[in-house]
């Protein structure tokens, strides 16, 4: 996540019109239930989006850049989890994204 800091706090702003200095005051909860409700047209929903991609057809159709997000991704996060581990953190993104789509999953 903090790796990822500069596109919350875009995706804060673009989504929520809020500020860096407004987030650091943030409790952490008002904090996760912000970032759980980002939705899919902010910068940080499209970057999670093209990192948990898995469908072989879409991934044809992916640039140089959006696959160069994607393995960056994945080969720093295989390095530190197992291959379980990471299975379970896409399928939690992708939960998490069908959700802010208003799917229940």
């Amino acid at each position: 996540m903090i790796d990822d800091f500069d596109l919350i706090v875009a995706s804060f702003t673009a989504q929520y019109g809020l500020r860096v200095s407004d987030i650091k005051k943030m409790r952490w909860s008002e904090f996760r239930s912000l970032l759980v409700g980002i939705g899919p047209d902010t910068v940080l929903g499209r970057i999670v989006s093209i990192r948990s991609e898995e469908d072989r057809d879409v991934l044809k159709n992916f640039t140089k850049d959006q696959m160069r997000i994607r393995n960056e991704w994945r080969l720093r996060h295989t390095r530190t989890m197992s291959k379980k581990g990471a299975k379970k953190a896409i399928e939690g993104m992708e939960r998490a994204f069908l959700r802010m789509a208003g799917l229940n999953v």
